[in-house]
């Protein structure tokens, strides 16, 4: 085989395994569900104490933003992501609503909420892991 074969042989797996490592990071990471579960009915848990709403919402957020950072969706912050990802939600508006008050809950630990405010926003939240497949 003459030289210039050889590095041409080279050059292609160098360029075939480039291309398959580009492919790698672009695909998402399987959604492990039970994974999921479990840190859902963490978060239910959470529900049985009034102090400790405020936890549930932000870790519902938090868990929802994982999911997204683990499918690939694009974006420096949580609400970019959800932009970029706003087709793949049955109830965007809800989420998005969810999402706030997260924020809001974040900025001000004192905020006052009503059970159906939360109830509201679990469910927001919920719907939003099984649209991702998180949840079944």
């Amino acid at each position: 085989m003459s030289p210039e074969t050889i590095i041409a042989i080279g050059g292609g797996v160098i360029v075939v395994a480039t291309l398959a490592a580009i492919l790698a990071k672009k695909i998402p990471k399987r959604i492990k569900k039970n994974h999921y579960l479990v840190k859902w009915r963490e978060i239910q848990k959470m529900c049985a104490n009034k102090e400790d709403w405020g936890h549930a919402v932000i870790h519902s957020d938090m868990l929802l933003d994982e999911i997204l950072i683990k499918k690939k969706i694009t974006g420096k912050t949580m609400g970019e992501r959800l932009v970029e990802s706003q087709n793949k939600f049955s109830s965007n508006d809800s989420l998005w609503d969810a999402h706030k008050l997260a924020n809001n809950i974040r900025q001000n630990a004192e905020l006052k909420m009503d059970e159906t405010k939360v109830k509201k926003t679990l469910v927001a939240y919920r719907q939003a892991l099984r649209d991702l497949g998180a949840l079944k």
